[in-house]
């Protein structure tokens, strides 16, 4: 990450309530700028990671989807509106960055992620914020983040029910030890079956739940750009809405795990 020439007044006014915060100030904002961040979905996760980003000035913000803006979408994804019905959902989110902070440099890829574009489309990008809706995207993601050595940002959500960690198992730590943090296969080795879990579009999702854990997840990013505040590599947050109850839980890295651990076998994408 290069950090960008020194902010306008005109920056200074629009980010001063981050300025203002000692964790982030005028070194941290900077860094929010010259950051480049992949949004992998513009749905209900997706869209308020992306407003909120957008919001915060990051410079470079990558939006990966080939879907469209259908009505039922209105409910829970917000960044896009009825007058975009029809349009791809990455266009729609552009046009939606730009009346947020025109100062962005949005990047659309209006396509699926998929293992012959994931790893170079990543490389690309400091930082990915998955918010994708199925299991196969989400262990594609977390694969290529690995063998990228890219952090991930992952949320997901389903009924009243959400969840959000960060992904970065290889990161080391102050003294150059092994890594510390697991990766998404050291929680989940193994997507379920297809049909063992339904999608949002069959059981359903609160559309305000989707605002809160993609908020959570856009605050997470931005720590990790900044250095703010502790990482939440390492542990699970789960939510559940109905109880409105949170939990964080401690996620240990698994010494078999086949993606980062010593023993691992999965050393490309050719699985996917």
């Amino acid at each position: 990450m290069s950090l960008k020439k020194p902010l306008t007044d005109e920056q200074v006014e629009r980010y001063a309530r981050h300025i203002l915060l000692p964790e982030i100030g005028g070194a941290g904002q900077a860094k929010i700028q010259a950051a480049k961040v992949l949004v992998v979905g513009a749905g209900g996760l997706g869209a308020p990671v992306i407003q909120y980003l957008a919001a915060a000035g990051v410079g470079t913000l990558g939006i990966i989807d080939d879907d469209v803006v259908d009505l039922s979408n209105l409910q829970r994804q917000v960044i896009h509106a009825t007058s975009r019905l029809g349009q791809a959902k990455v266009a729609s989110a552009e046009a939606a960055v730009k009346e947020i902070n025109p100062d962005v440099n949005v990047i659309t890829h209006n396509h699926r992620l998929t293992a012959e574009n994931a790893r170079e489309l990543i490389s690309n990008y400091d930082i990915v914020a998955d918010g994708c809706d199925n299991f196969a995207t989400r262990f594609l993601v977390m694969d290529s983040c690995y063998l990228e050595q890219k952090t991930l940002v992952s949320g997901a959500i389903l009924r009243f029910d959400g969840q959000l960690s960060v992904f970065k198992p290889h990161a080391r730590t102050a003294n150059d030890a092994p890594h510390e943090f697991p990766c998404y296969r050291c929680l989940y080795p193994e997507a379920p079956p297809p049909d063992m879990i339904p999608t949002c579009a069959e059981a359903g999702v609160l559309g305000a739940l989707c605002g809160a854990i993609g908020s959570l997840q856009a605050a997470e990013v931005i720590k990790e750009i900044t250095g703010a505040g502790e990482s939440l590599a390492g542990s699970l947050i789960i939510f559940d809405g109905l109880r409105t109850e949170f939990r964080k839980i401690k996620i240990k890295p698994d010494p078999k795990c086949r993606l980062c651990s010593d023993h691992a076998t999965i050393k490309d994408l050719s699985a996917h």
